[in-house]
Protein backbone atom coordinates (compact mmCIF):
# COMPACT_ATOMS: atom_id res chain seq x y z
CA UNK A 1 0.00 0.00 0.00
CA UNK A 2 2.84 2.39 0.86
CA UNK A 3 4.48 1.72 -2.51
CA UNK A 4 1.20 2.34 -4.31
CA UNK A 5 0.72 5.58 -2.39
CA UNK A 6 4.23 6.74 -3.34
CA UNK A 7 3.54 5.95 -6.99
CA UNK A 8 0.28 7.92 -6.85
CA UNK A 9 2.01 10.87 -5.24
CA UNK A 10 4.75 10.78 -7.88
CA UNK A 11 2.14 10.66 -10.65
CA UNK A 12 0.34 13.69 -9.20
CA UNK A 13 3.62 15.59 -8.98
CA UNK A 14 4.43 14.79 -12.60
CA UNK A 15 0.98 15.79 -13.82
CA UNK A 16 1.27 19.02 -11.82
CA UNK A 17 4.47 20.11 -13.56
CA UNK A 18 4.18 23.03 -16.00
CA UNK A 19 4.57 22.04 -19.65
CA UNK A 20 7.26 23.54 -21.88
CA UNK A 21 7.02 23.09 -25.64
CA UNK A 22 10.57 22.83 -26.93
CA UNK A 23 10.99 23.07 -30.69
CA UNK A 24 14.05 21.80 -32.50
CA UNK A 25 15.07 23.56 -35.71
CA UNK A 26 16.96 21.30 -38.13
CA UNK A 27 18.08 24.36 -40.12
CA UNK A 28 20.55 25.13 -37.33
CA UNK A 29 22.51 21.93 -38.00
CA UNK A 30 21.17 19.25 -40.33
CA UNK A 31 22.95 16.44 -38.47
CA UNK A 32 23.24 17.39 -34.80
CA UNK A 33 19.71 18.75 -34.32
CA UNK A 34 17.87 15.55 -35.43
CA UNK A 35 20.39 13.43 -33.50
CA UNK A 36 19.83 15.43 -30.32
CA UNK A 37 16.05 15.26 -30.81
CA UNK A 38 16.26 11.46 -31.04
CA UNK A 39 18.40 11.31 -27.90
CA UNK A 40 16.07 13.55 -25.88
CA UNK A 41 12.95 11.62 -26.89
CA UNK A 42 14.21 8.02 -26.80
CA UNK A 43 13.07 5.82 -23.93
CA UNK A 44 14.65 6.57 -20.57
CA UNK A 45 17.37 3.99 -19.82
CA UNK A 46 15.80 3.10 -16.44
CA UNK A 47 12.16 4.20 -16.70
CA UNK A 48 11.08 2.79 -20.04
CA UNK A 49 7.61 4.34 -20.13
CA UNK A 50 8.91 7.93 -20.32
CA UNK A 51 11.16 9.79 -22.71
CA UNK A 52 14.81 10.31 -21.85
CA UNK A 53 14.52 14.05 -21.12
CA UNK A 54 10.82 14.70 -20.72
CA UNK A 55 9.95 14.61 -17.01
CA UNK A 56 11.40 17.05 -14.49
CA UNK A 57 13.46 18.85 -17.11
CA UNK A 58 15.41 21.71 -15.50
CA UNK A 59 14.45 24.87 -17.38
CA UNK A 60 14.43 28.64 -17.03
CA UNK A 61 11.69 30.41 -18.97
CA UNK A 62 13.64 33.44 -20.18
CA UNK A 63 10.45 35.23 -21.23
CA UNK A 64 9.81 35.88 -17.54
CA UNK A 65 12.71 38.33 -17.46
CA UNK A 66 12.63 41.58 -19.46
CA UNK A 67 16.34 42.09 -18.78
CA UNK A 68 19.28 40.57 -16.92
CA UNK A 69 18.57 42.69 -13.86
CA UNK A 70 15.19 41.02 -13.46
CA UNK A 71 16.84 37.59 -13.62
CA UNK A 72 19.48 38.49 -11.05
CA UNK A 73 16.79 39.95 -8.78
CA UNK A 74 14.90 36.65 -9.01
CA UNK A 75 17.92 34.70 -7.75
CA UNK A 76 19.09 37.30 -5.21
CA UNK A 77 19.40 36.72 -1.48
CA UNK A 78 21.86 35.08 0.89
CA UNK A 79 23.26 31.83 -0.48
CA UNK A 80 21.32 32.08 -3.74
CA UNK A 81 22.80 32.14 -7.25
CA UNK A 82 23.40 35.88 -7.65
CA UNK A 83 24.95 36.10 -4.19
CA UNK A 84 27.49 33.37 -4.97
CA UNK A 85 28.25 34.86 -8.40
CA UNK A 86 28.90 38.28 -6.85
CA UNK A 87 31.21 36.67 -4.31
CA UNK A 88 33.19 35.03 -7.12
CA UNK A 89 33.61 38.36 -8.90
CA UNK A 90 34.80 39.99 -5.67
CA UNK A 91 37.54 37.35 -5.52
CA UNK A 92 38.84 38.22 -8.97
CA UNK A 93 37.06 35.66 -11.14
CA UNK A 94 35.61 36.60 -14.53
CA UNK A 95 33.43 34.74 -17.02
CA UNK A 96 34.09 35.13 -20.74
CA UNK A 97 33.79 33.39 -24.09
CA UNK A 98 36.80 31.15 -24.70
CA UNK A 99 38.59 29.24 -27.41
CA UNK A 100 39.07 25.86 -25.76
CA UNK A 101 42.22 25.23 -27.77
CA UNK A 102 43.89 28.01 -25.82
CA UNK A 103 43.19 26.16 -22.56
CA UNK A 104 43.94 22.52 -23.38
CA UNK A 105 46.09 21.89 -20.29
CA UNK A 106 43.72 23.73 -17.94
CA UNK A 107 40.69 21.82 -19.26
CA UNK A 108 42.45 18.50 -18.68
CA UNK A 109 43.44 19.63 -15.19
CA UNK A 110 39.81 20.53 -14.42
CA UNK A 111 38.51 17.25 -15.83
CA UNK A 112 40.89 15.19 -13.70
CA UNK A 113 40.77 17.32 -10.54
CA UNK A 114 38.20 14.98 -8.94
CA UNK A 115 37.84 11.22 -9.28
CA UNK A 116 34.11 11.33 -8.54
CA UNK A 117 31.36 13.93 -9.02
CA UNK A 118 27.75 13.71 -7.86
CA UNK A 119 28.52 10.35 -6.29
CA UNK A 120 29.67 8.78 -9.56
CA UNK A 121 33.15 8.06 -10.95
CA UNK A 122 34.23 10.44 -13.68
CA UNK A 123 33.39 9.19 -17.16
CA UNK A 124 36.38 7.89 -19.11
CA UNK A 125 35.98 10.63 -21.71
CA UNK A 126 37.09 13.17 -19.09
CA UNK A 127 40.21 11.22 -18.13
CA UNK A 128 41.87 11.27 -21.55
CA UNK A 129 43.50 14.54 -22.53
CA UNK A 130 42.00 16.18 -25.62
CA UNK A 131 44.68 18.07 -27.53
CA UNK A 132 42.38 19.75 -30.06
CA UNK A 133 38.76 20.84 -29.83
CA UNK A 134 36.45 21.37 -32.80
CA UNK A 135 33.94 24.17 -32.36
CA UNK A 136 30.36 23.55 -33.49
CA UNK A 137 28.76 26.66 -35.01
CA UNK A 138 25.58 26.38 -32.94
CA UNK A 139 27.53 26.13 -29.68
CA UNK A 140 29.02 28.79 -27.42
CA UNK A 141 31.97 28.07 -25.16
CA UNK A 142 32.56 29.94 -21.91
CA UNK A 143 35.04 29.79 -19.10
CA UNK A 144 35.74 31.28 -15.70
CA UNK A 145 39.25 32.63 -15.26
CA UNK A 146 40.86 33.47 -11.95
CA UNK A 147 42.72 36.69 -11.18
CA UNK A 148 45.87 35.24 -12.81
CA UNK A 149 44.05 34.35 -16.04
CA UNK A 150 43.95 30.61 -15.32
CA UNK A 151 40.86 28.69 -16.44
CA UNK A 152 39.10 27.15 -13.42
CA UNK A 153 35.70 26.24 -14.90
CA UNK A 154 34.11 25.92 -18.33
CA UNK A 155 30.72 25.37 -19.90
CA UNK A 156 29.47 24.47 -23.37
CA UNK A 157 25.95 25.38 -24.44
CA UNK A 158 24.16 24.57 -27.69
CA UNK A 159 21.26 26.27 -29.43
CA UNK A 160 18.70 23.77 -30.75
CA UNK A 161 15.66 25.86 -31.70
CA UNK A 162 13.57 27.84 -29.25
CA UNK A 163 15.83 26.63 -26.45
CA UNK A 164 19.49 26.33 -25.54
CA UNK A 165 20.89 23.50 -23.44
CA UNK A 166 24.08 23.00 -21.48
CA UNK A 167 26.14 20.06 -22.65
CA UNK A 168 29.01 20.47 -20.18
CA UNK A 169 29.49 22.40 -16.93
CA UNK A 170 32.55 21.54 -14.89
CA UNK A 171 35.08 23.30 -12.71
CA UNK A 172 37.62 22.83 -9.95
CA UNK A 173 35.98 22.28 -6.60
CA UNK A 174 36.24 25.30 -4.33
CA UNK A 175 33.88 27.49 -2.33
CA UNK A 176 34.35 30.68 -4.34
CA UNK A 177 31.10 30.52 -6.33
CA UNK A 178 32.75 29.99 -9.72
CA UNK A 179 30.05 27.65 -11.05
CA UNK A 180 27.31 30.07 -10.00
CA UNK A 181 29.18 32.83 -11.83
CA UNK A 182 29.51 30.67 -14.94
CA UNK A 183 25.82 29.79 -15.13
CA UNK A 184 24.43 33.22 -14.22
CA UNK A 185 26.62 34.97 -16.80
CA UNK A 186 25.61 32.55 -19.55
CA UNK A 187 21.92 32.88 -18.71
CA UNK A 188 22.28 36.67 -18.63
CA UNK A 189 23.78 36.63 -22.13
CA UNK A 190 20.88 34.52 -23.41
CA UNK A 191 18.42 37.03 -21.96
CA UNK A 192 20.28 39.89 -23.67
CA UNK A 193 20.29 38.10 -27.04
CA UNK A 194 16.58 37.21 -26.95
CA UNK A 195 17.06 34.36 -29.44
CA UNK A 196 15.63 31.51 -27.35
CA UNK A 197 12.81 31.21 -24.85
CA UNK A 198 14.21 28.49 -22.61
CA UNK A 199 17.55 27.36 -21.26
CA UNK A 200 17.95 23.75 -20.11
CA UNK A 201 20.28 22.22 -17.56
CA UNK A 202 19.51 18.50 -17.91
CA UNK A 203 16.85 17.23 -15.46
CA UNK A 204 15.96 17.21 -11.77
CA UNK A 205 14.89 13.59 -12.20
CA UNK A 206 17.72 11.41 -10.85
CA UNK A 207 20.02 14.30 -9.88
CA UNK A 208 21.66 14.28 -6.45
CA UNK A 209 20.03 16.61 -3.86
CA UNK A 210 23.02 18.96 -3.93
CA UNK A 211 22.81 19.36 -7.69
CA UNK A 212 19.05 19.87 -7.51
CA UNK A 213 19.58 22.66 -4.99
CA UNK A 214 22.29 24.21 -7.18
CA UNK A 215 19.86 24.33 -10.10
CA UNK A 216 17.06 25.82 -8.01
CA UNK A 217 19.11 28.68 -6.57
CA UNK A 218 20.09 29.60 -10.15
CA UNK A 219 16.44 29.83 -11.20
CA UNK A 220 15.87 26.44 -12.85
CA UNK A 221 12.50 24.78 -12.26
CA UNK A 222 11.18 21.30 -13.17
CA UNK A 223 8.94 21.01 -16.25
CA UNK A 224 7.38 18.39 -18.44
CA UNK A 225 8.93 18.87 -21.86
CA UNK A 226 7.10 18.26 -25.12
CA UNK A 227 9.43 18.22 -28.09
CA UNK A 228 8.81 18.82 -31.77
CA UNK A 229 11.01 18.61 -34.84
CA UNK A 230 9.13 20.17 -37.79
Amino acid sequence: MNALLRHCQTARQILGLPVARLSFDRRIDAHDIPATYRYYTQRHPRYKIIGNKTIGVALIDLDRFPDTGAYLDAIAGKNRGAWHAKRARSRGYACQAIDRNEHVDAIHAINTSESTRQGRPMDDKYLHKVTHFDAQPHFDYYGVLDADGRLVAYGNIGCYGNFSAFSQLIGVRNNDGIMHLLVTDIVARLIERKRVRYVMYDTFFGAQPGLQQFKRILGFEPYRAKYSLP
